[in-house]
Order: structure tokens, then C-alpha cells, then sequence
């Protein structure tokens, strides 16, 4: 899948024209994806021009690489090393649990970029006033494809995983390795590829898009699936709530309106392209997928619900009611417009 390039050239063009130069507000971002990942190739530069259209030119962005791993940028934006980043909330066991409600399986394929505006609106009208983002503002959120699990030898239902050391990156896809019989390794998925060639761990609960952002496909020949993922990430793109201070509150307006919904279908879009290049990557080595037996997948349904029910009980409080928060993102996943996208008004680095 090729996106469609919108470089927004003549608006900005016009901009520089209006007036004298003013030196541009930058808004510093962390980035711990490879310089190939879909977030620096696809978000940052269309979110980059969406911003400086917005603006008028008065706020760009920057991205800066390896300021810190992937388990530290919530850390390095509320401490205001960066300015804004991405986070995985897998990655910070404990400090988000809300943020598990996307990521149960769903046994229905529906495109990232709908998951991730279904879960933008369940985020506003159920999780932003629980307060687990303290620290940071949220801008966007969004989750990745269907996460599956991609091994060095065949497996061919559950069963041949009893024993085995899997990768995993928290939140549920630990709970069902853990009720799979996995030995789960917590492993960033920037360590799969080493950790694998080493035969330090058997395979890897991943994304499609993996296969190649990280080179999964080289070192784990084989991937088991199932309609929907065995689970989904949550993540979320953050910002410190200084960097307001430092703009307009003309301009904290324009990036908030092209933040919200567009930016977290801009996100799950991107994991969309991700997933079919991975697929594409994978295939041409000869990478087989194998689909889970129905026995299987009954049994991961239970252990879903089994999940689900600890899950609710464990965060509904209050006016928080876990389960119409989750059966809401379940209705939107059929609500949001799938032809109401952003492919238009994608800008990519990336041919």
C-alpha cells in the first residue's frame, strides 16, 4: 500500500510570503521507533505539517532519536527532556490499567486506524477524567495492528507453545501468555531481533508490522494467528503541559484541533501501512502463517471473558463502569467511517 503524499506546499508557501520571518516555536519530539518505523516515516511529518498549517508557520516540529528507551518517554515528556513522545502503556507495568481496554481480543478484524478512533472517543467520554496520564497531556491515542505470535519453529495450536519463551511487552498479551502456559520475557520490541538470533527466546507476541520494522521475519519464520489479534497495544502521544506556556492559546487551539481523532487515526493508520509492508517483508522470505484451530481460539475466548471480568472489577470505581466503557468502544468499532479517513492528508518521508 502506497500513501497518498498531501505536502500542504502552497499554504505553507503563502505563509512565508504574509510577513517578515518569525523564528518558529519548536515543539521537541522523542522518538525510540527506528528511523525506518512508520511513526518517523508517516506521523511526525504529516502531524509536522498539519501543525505548521494550523499555526500559520508560528509552531514546527523537531524529532529527536534515542533520547531514551521506550519504557522512559513518559519520564523524559513530564520531566521536559522532550516535549511530546509516544508511549506504549505495556511498558509501564502498574501505572496504567484503564489502558488495557482496547487490547482484548475482539475476534473481528477491523482496521487500526477505526480501533484507534473508536478508542480516541472512549478515552474522552470514559478515561481522560480517571487522571492515569498525570503529568503529561494526551493528545492522541491509538492502537496497533493485530497482535500475533511469530516463533523459530512451526506451532500449530497452543499447545506447542507449553514451555516456550515468548516475548511479550506487557498489559494483556502477558495475561494470555500467562494463561497459555508461555514463559513470557518482557523484551522491547527493538530486542526481538537480537534476542531471537540468540536463541535467548523461542519467539515473540508482535505485530504484523514487526516482521519488518524489527526484522522479526528473519530470525521467526512462522506466525500463528487469529482473526483480531490475539490482542492489541494501547498507546498514546503525549505532551508536556509547559510547552502550552510557551504559545498562544491561538495556537494550542489549532494543534489540539489537528490532534484528538485525526491524530489517532493518523497513528492507526500508519500501523495499518506497517502491517501490510510486514506482510509483504515476510512473504518474500517464505514466512508461513498458519491460522488458529477452532478448539484454540474457543479456549481464548474464554480466557478473555476470565480476563475481562478481573480487569472491570479491578478498575470500575466511582462513576467509572469498566464494562459500559469497554462495550462502548465496542459499538464505536462499528460507528466510526471508515471512509472518513485521513488518507488525504497523509505526508510521507517514505517511497
Amino acid at each position: 500500500m502506497k500513501a497518498p503524499t498531501s505536502l500542504l506546499a502552497a499554504g505553507l508557501a503563502s505563509v512565508a510570503l504574509a510577513g517578515p520571518a518569525i523564528a518558529a516555536e519548536t515543539l521537541t519530539v522523542s522518538s525510540w521507533g527506528g528511523p525506518n518505523h512508520g511513526i518517523n516515516t508517516i506521523v511526525w511529518p504529516t502531524w509536522k505539517a498539519w501543525i505548521e498549517e494550523a499555526t500559520e508557520g508560528r509552531v514546527t516540529l523537531d524529532v529527536v532519536h534515542d533520547m531514551g528507551p521506550p519504557a522512559a518517554q513518559m519520564a523524559l515528556v513530564a520531566d521536559g527532556v522532550a516535549d511530546a513522545s509516544w508511549i506504549f502503556h505495556g511498558h509501564m507495568a502498574g501505572r496504567f490499567e484503564l489502558t488495557r481496554l482496547p487490547e482484548f481480543p475482539t475476534f473481528e478484524d477491523f482496521t487500526s486506524e477505526i480501533a484507534s478512533a473508536a478508542y480516541w472517543r472512549t478515552y474522552e467520554t470514559y478515561l481522560a477524567e480517571q487522571g492515569e496520564h498525570r503529568g503529561v497531556d494526551v493528545l492522541a491515542v491509538g492502537v496497533h495492528g493485530p497482535g500475533q505470535i511469530f516463533t523459530a519453529d512451526k506451532a500449530e495450536s497452543f499447545a506447542d507453545f507449553e514451555g516456550q519463551r515468548l516475548r511479550v511487552g506487557g498489559g494483556v498479551m502477558s495475561d494470555l501468555a500467562s494463561a497459555m502456559g508461555v514463559t513470557g520475557v518482557a523484551l522491547p520490541p527493538t530486542g526481538v531481533y537480537e534476542s531471537a538470533s540468540q536463541g535467548v527466546i523461542d519467539g515473540a507476541m508482535l505485530t504484523l508490522e514487526g516482521l519488518r520494522s524489527f526484522r522479526v521475519a528473519e530470525v521467526a519464520p512462522y506466525t500463528l494467528t487469529v482473526d483480531g489479534g490475539f490482542y492489541r497495544g494501547s498507546f498514546a502521544i503525549v505532551v508536556n503541559p509547559y510547552f502550552w506556556d510557551r504559545i498562544s492559546a491561538e495556537d494550542k487551539a489549532a494543534i489540539e484541533d489537528v490532534s484528538g481523532e485525526s491524530l489517532s487515526r493518523l497513528f492507526g493508520y500508519m500501523m495499518d501501512v506497517s502491517d501490510e509492508r510486514g506482510v509483504a517483508f515476510a512473504e518474500e522470505l517464505g514466512h508461513t502463517f498458519t491460522e488458529a484451530t477452532a478448539e484454540d481460539i474457543a479456549m481464548l475466548r474464554e480466557v478473555s471473558d476470565g480476563l475481562i471480568d478481573e480487569w472491570a472489577d479491578k478498575v470500575s470505581s466511582g462513576e467509572l463502569d469498566a464494562r459500559e466503557a469497554l462495550e462502548f468502544f465496542r459499538d464505536q468499532l462499528g460507528q466510526v467511517d471508515a471512509e472518513a479517513g485521513i488518507v488525504d492528508r497523509v505526508v510521507t518521508t517514505e517511497g
